[in-house]
């Protein structure tokens, strides 16, 4: 915000102070105002929008702290300075309880008021632009829980949304920890069947004989311990979607069972001959490569077939590094409401160390971390030793002796996206948000060398 924009209330019952205040404001740039009492001031408080009030503690009838108290409630972002000639630790006390932003002792130096003024300045314009931020987050780049701003991810999202609208069957690949359980979730979110069931199964925590027993259900007596009839997950799931997570691991035989399924739409019972009807949408998930283990057959090629109609692939984290800053705001918020922590933000180093970390956890990783770190952490804004994380070039890169510096983990986090773009610097000063001009600058400067020779053929 402009100093034009910022709006100051001077609230003092001595004219010369209001003066005084207002005229060494004014030659700052600020628009001010003011007020010899608490109520013109709260006429005044009421009538338009201010960012900041300067209050006198003692005056006749309503005092600073009563103002204080009734103008955070109007506007609980104002920032309000006591101003006192009698300070005392009580009164420091009692206005910092009512939510002021701070207190000044008379007589003042005005570059003292200037310089406090300007710190006031920068906090707002701070939470404004994170809330700017947050609201952009929400609208802008988020697929009901899953968030990304990358191009890549962006079109993932455009292909979920088109796929939920069809009762096609929907193949979610991508390596441990991209989010696919997210993803199929927010599939069934916007889809037509969104007020019926999501049931999910994941294939790789039982063994085939419960798996079976859990997808398809079992009779009474089908097996020792089948006291009544249990109904499956395709039952369950009736009229909703059936997410069957790690799919890639079940069994041949399992594999025929399920292609049967998807076939004619009819389950049977373990231990039964009923065929029950089932109308389920079908997402599955997996980290393997599933063509691979056609071609070896270690996986029916025709039911990956009958999976693979709608192909989704959520790419690693460190193919779309452009969205941690974005991603770790979005856990930081999270995490420190459901922790009851405040957690504002992360230091410029840390930040860097995380935009440096090839993380082969993917997001699922870069949540485990920030929820250690907001443990962990002494301050709202978390630094790198909070964090738990050593600077590597590959997930299984040894840690340095010492704790890197900031240049450090840049250069290799520069390096790292231009081997990635194959020295292409527009490419990579995209991803590194960053022009080319700067991009070069920071080459010459670390001494990539062989990169800069590589990505100066390119222009």
């Amino acid at each position: 915000m402009s100093k034009k924009n910022t709006h100051i209330l001077v609230v003092d019952d001595e004219e010369i102070v209001r003066e005084s205040l207002s005229g060494w404001l004014e030659k700052d740039g600020y628009t001010l105002a003011s007020a010899p009492d608490g109520p013109s001031a709260l006429k005044e408080l009421e009538a338009g929008t201010w960012s900041i009030i300067l209050c006198d503690l003692k005056m006749p009838g309503m005092d600073g702290l009563e103002v204080l108290d009734r103008a955070r409630k109007l506007h609980p972002e104002i920032a309000v300075v006591i101003m006192t000639a009698f300070a005392t630790v009580d009164t420091a006390v009692n206005a910092m309880k009512l939510g002021a932003f701070d207190y000044l002792v008379k007589p003042f130096d005005p570059e003292e008021l200037s310089l406090m003024i300007q710190k006031i300045v920068s906090q707002q314009s701070l939470v404004r632009e994170n809330t700017i931020l947050r609201k952009a987050l929400r609208r802008d780049y988020r697929f009901r829980d899953l968030v990304s701003k990358s191009p890549a991810m962006q079109a993932v999202f455009d292909l979920a949304r088109t796929a939920a609208r069809s009762p096609s069957t929907i193949l979610v690949l991508g390596e441990s920890g991209t989010g696919k359980e997210l993803m199929a979730r927010a599939i069934h979110a916007e889809s037509p069947r969104h007020e019926r069931p999501f049931v999910e199964v994941s294939c790789a925590a039982l063994t085939e004989t419960l798996l079976e027993s859990e997808l398809f259900g079992y009779e009474k007596g089908a097996f020792t311990g089948a006291a009544a009839r249990r109904e499956g997950k395709f039952e369950a799931a009736n009229e909703g979607t059936l997410f069957l997570d790690e799919i890639g691991d079940i069994s041949p035989k399992l594999q025929m069972d399920l292609l049967r399924v998807l076939e004619e739409r009819k389950v049977t019972r373990v231990g039964g001959t009923e065929l029950v009807p089932v109308d389920v949408r079908i997402i599955a998930a997996t980290n393997r490569d599933l063509k691979k283990a056609v071609q070896e057959e270690r996986f029916r090629q025709d039911l990956y077939y009958r999976l693979n109609v709608i192909t989704i692939t959520l790419p690693p984290l460190r193919d779309r590094r452009e969205d941690i800053p974005i991603l770790v705001d979005h856990f930081l918020e999270t995490l420190g409401v459901e922790m009851k922590r405040d957690a504002e933000g992360v230091s410029a180093e840390a930040m860097a160390l995380l935009l440096a970390h090839d993380w082969p956890g993917n997001v699922r990783e870069l949540r485990n971390v920030l929820e250690r770190g907001i443990v962990v952490a002494k301050e709202p804004i978390l630094q790198v030793s909070d964090l738990g994380l050593s600077l590597s070039s590959g997930p299984h890169a040894p840690a340095p002796a010492h704790p890197a510096s900031l240049a450090e983990i840049e250069k290799q986090y520069i390096a790292s996206v231009l081997q990635q773009t194959d020295g292409n610097v527009t490419h990579a000063a995209r991803i590194l948000d960053i022009d080319r001009v700067t991009l070069y600058s920071k080459i010459r400067k670390y001494g990539l060398r062989k990169v800069e020779g590589e990505a100066a053929g390119e222009s």
